[in-house]
């Protein structure tokens, strides 16, 4: 009697244990999908794997929803692709930490398309006598516009997306991609856990606007890993790190087309550093510093940690060191009125710390005063590990 009361027991706990409530999630199967052509009604992409076919223009009025763990796959076989949201699109791209949003593309490697374009109408300067608003024309190919008085552009919200294998360049300084591209994007945008992997141009570059960034990773980006013109100045930037290895030029490079601005961006926390063996992309000029400021470009910088940048043997020999001044108008009008503020910085790795570009200046710590200073106990970029920032098994943030 006792073993058939046991049976029944141990019955009723597995008919319990096996109840609606506790039936297993079933698994979200990816669709399968095309993305070509102007997007010129509002529309959602599930969760799926898409291949991307052409230069895709998000219209303006419209807004492009991805949803997290969706996968686009470009073929450069197939022609020129990239995914461009124009001045009042918007592209709602939010992944999550272990689902996040890739852009790729099917033969890996560098420079096969052309990532994300973002145009908007925030301000940009890049005259000096030219009237408000100012406008200028893309080094993307597409020759469009941008520039405006528009400074809370929202062009939408990316989180947790990872572009691969992009930067593609068919004329430099005439049709040449980044991994994201933002010409005058404005701060209502949303720019959030953002990976630029192995791309053939820089990681991540701002043309003008008022846009910030926070949770960017620059990794193993053949150009520069940061890169801005056109006066921008976004001032919530942070947590950003550039990773460069194999091939690299600046961890940042800054510059405003010559415009003597009384503004500048402002980053916080922030690790550049450069795997032993990484050289120049090309040898016909010195690019290997973590700083570089030309053409009175400025910018606020503090808590930074600089690891790795020393002086290159080959294939050319250039001296490198973690700030660059490349001419005497920028350091004139840029450091000598503390519009370049560099601050709690730590240095590994970088035996010298200044280098100076051109006659006529000798760039020192002295120049900077108090917009300068060492320190042992700066920590850089904090940003938290997860699938976003994992490729191929690699993890992106073990070097930070």
């Amino acid at each position: 009697m006792k073993k058939l009361l046991y049976a029944i027991a141990v019955s009723a706990t597995i008919i319990t244990g096996c109840g609606k409530d506790d039936e297993p999630t079933p698994t979200k199967v990816p669709v399968e999908g095309e993305i070509t052509g102007d997007i010129t009604a509002n529309k959602t992409l599930a969760f799926g794997n898409y291949t991307l076919k052409g230069m895709v223009k998000i219209q303006s009025g419209v807004t492009l929803t991805i949803e997290a763990g969706s996968t686009i796959t470009a073929d450069k076989s197939n022609g020129e692709d990239g995914l461009v949201v124009l001045n009042g699109g918007k592209l709602i791209a939010n992944g999550t930490s272990d689902n996040p949003i890739v852009l790729t593309e099917k033969s890996k490697v560098a420079g096969s398309w052309a990532g994300i374009i973002m145009y908007g109408d925030a301000p940009i300067v890049n005259s000096a006598t030219a009237p408000a608003p100012q406008v200028a024309t893309s080094e993307d190919g597409l020759s469009l516009s941008y520039g405006g008085s528009n400074a809370a552009h929202n062009g939408g919200s990316l989180k947790f997306v990872r572009i691969e294998y992009a930067g593609q360049v068919i004329t430099t300084n005439n049709k040449e991609h980044n991994g994201f591209s933002f010409y005058s994007v404005g701060s209502g945008t949303v720019l959030e856990n953002l990976v630029s992997y192995k791309g053939n141009d820089d990681g991540f570059e701002f043309y003008g606007g008022t846009v910030s960034g926070k949770n960017l990773i620059s990794y193993g980006n053949s150009d520069d890993s940061f890169d801005w013109q056109d006066g921008w100045r976004g001032q919530e930037n942070t947590n950003w790190f550039a990773y460069q290895t194999g091939i690299g030029n600046y961890g940042v490079e800054v510059e405003t087309k010559g415009v003597n601005n009384a503004f500048w961006p402002k980053v916080t926390n922030i690790t550049l550093k450069r795997a032993a063996g990484t050289v120049t992309e090309a040898q016909s000029e010195i690019q290997l510093d973590a700083f570089q400021f030309k053409s009175n470009g400025n910018g606020e910088f503090s808590n930074v940690v600089i690891d790795g940048y020393i002086n290159q043997t080959t294939p050319t020999a250039f001296n490198g060191g973690a700030v660059q001044i490349r001419d005497l108008v920028t350091y004139d009008n840029q450091v000598l009125t503390g519009k370049i503020k560099i601050t709690n910085v730590k240095l590994n790795n970088t035996p010298t710390v200044f280098i100076t570009g051109a006659t006529g200046f000798t760039v020192s710590a002295t120049s900077f005063g108090a917009n300068w200073g060492l320190t042992t106990t700066a920590t850089g970029a904090s940003i938290a590990k997860g699938k976003w920032a994992t490729v191929d098994g690699v993890d992106l943030l073990a070097n930070l």
